[in-house]
């Protein structure tokens, strides 16, 4: 993953040809890793404190910003279940197995659910500093774990903010993934050649993401809903066809005063036909049937 493409789709994006003629598929993205951060009882000496609302972290343990990541476990992403479900709404797991593991009941609700994994790690750490050599084992034991949980093995991956420069290349090795989602460059999936095989890259988005509470830049349920409705409303006045991705994180999002952003978009987004509600794994299928790889795709491809 050396190489950077700076051209992309350019000036002509490929019509997507959505479902039943629409003009966004939209992604809802729960990012469950409660359980799998950095913390003194796992042996890491010391707190994980990353998208809480004023852990302090470090290597002095920090019981605040444990409990705060216990809250999304406990209360926030049954709150964002209760949400999505009362609207019969589809979404995707970005699930550390380390967490989900943690949590039977919650598996058990996802199976209930229909709604797809991707694989976001064994544990929610970062993949960039990784040996080669442990890199490959988190990625075998993560899969292990979620094929343990689920019965199957995730179709997708997604690491903690931004892969390693071997990631994408120890996926394909492993084998079993349709897809990853460790880009942010496109609006639309694109195929690499990977180890001479193309692979598809479904990209991610963290702007439209919760994280922007604990950044900064939205400190009401109204910026939040705002946001997301703008940024749908363009991408459909756009009209070539564009997918949308809205990341949520359990101890955010979870709270009531961000809930309700989520209630707000979802029943906006009910009334607009011309949106493709859908899970991470119906985009990357869609791809596959309808935008196959070209026969010449090789690893010289950007990736």
């Amino acid at each position: 993953m050396t190489d950077r493409d700076f051209i992309g789709y350019g000036r002509t994006p490929p019509d997507p040809r959505w479902p039943g003629g629409a003009r966004l598929a939209l992604n809802i993205v729960l990012n469950y890793e409660e359980g799998s951060e950095p913390s003194f009882p796992d042996g890491d000496g010391f707190t994980e404190a990353g998208l809480t609302d004023g852990g302090r972290g470090g290597a002095q343990r920090d019981l605040a910003a444990e409990s705060m990541f216990e809250y999304g476990s406990r209360v926030g992403v049954w709150r964002l279940l209760r949400i999505l479900r009362a609207r019969a709404a589809p979404a995707t797991v970005f699930g550390c197995a380390v967490a989900l593991d943690r949590n039977p009941a919650l598996v058990d609700a996802i199976k209930e659910t229909g709604f797809d994994i991707c694989c976001h790690g064994n544990r929610w750490v970062d993949h960039q500093g990784m040996a080669e050599a442990v890199e490959r084992a988190e990625i075998a034991q993560a899969v292990a774990t979620l094929r343990r949980l689920f019965g199957e093995a995730p179709p997708g991956w997604y690491c903690r903010y931004g892969p390693s420069v071997r990631t994408r290349e120890l996926l394909v090795a492993h084998g079993g993934f349709l897809y990853d989602s460790d880009a942010y460059n496109d609006e639309l999936p694109y195929w690499r050649g990977v180890a001479g095989r193309p692979h598809l890259v479904v990209p991610y988005s963290l702007v439209n993401n919760d994280a922007r509470f604990i950044r900064g830049s939205f400190a009401t349920a109204a910026d939040f809903f705002t946001h997301l409705r703008d940024s749908a409303e363009l991408l459909l006045r756009e009209g070539h066809g564009t997918m949308m991705s809205v990341g949520l994180h359990m101890r955010l999002a979870g709270h009531p005063g961000r809930a309700a952003a989520l209630e707000r978009f979802l029943d906006w987004v009910q009334e607009q036909p011309a949106i493709w509600l859908c899970r991470r794994v119906d985009i990357a299928r869609h791809w596959i049937a309808t935008h196959p790889p070209a026969p010449a795709l090789t690893a010289r491809n950007p990736t």
